[in-house]
């Protein structure tokens, strides 16, 4: 096999794993928000990313934290977020996703 021949098997395969390993992570489940009051307004929070954020970040967050993180979106950011549901969203995100002993 010639040097050109080995770099193209290299590359197939490359791009083999990379497919196969793309097809897998796209098969992941969802990230689904909890039920409860607030749900709908939290649900907004997908306009800009991902709902693992809430995840990621709910064993550091009570209501203070999280109303912070969603004043920071909206003033850092540019979240479409309307002030009115702040309150709303924060109180729902520790609810159900706040730090332990927070709730």
């Amino acid at each position: 096999m010639t040097g050109r021949m080995r770099l193209a098997a290299r590359s197939t395969i490359g791009v083999l794993v990379c497919t196969l390993a793309g097809g897998t992570l796209s098969q992941e489940s969802r990230v689904q928000l909890a039920d409860g009051p607030g749900k709908d307004k939290a649900s907004q929070c997908v306009a800009c990313h991902s709902l693992d954020y809430i995840q990621m970040n709910a064993h550091f967050l009570d209501k203070a934290g999280w109303t912070a993180s969603i004043n920071k979106m909206i003033n850092a950011f540019g979240a479409p977020i309307p002030r009115e549901d702040v309150d709303a969203i924060a109180t729902y995100l520790a609810e159900r996703y706040g730090k332990s002993g927070s709730k």
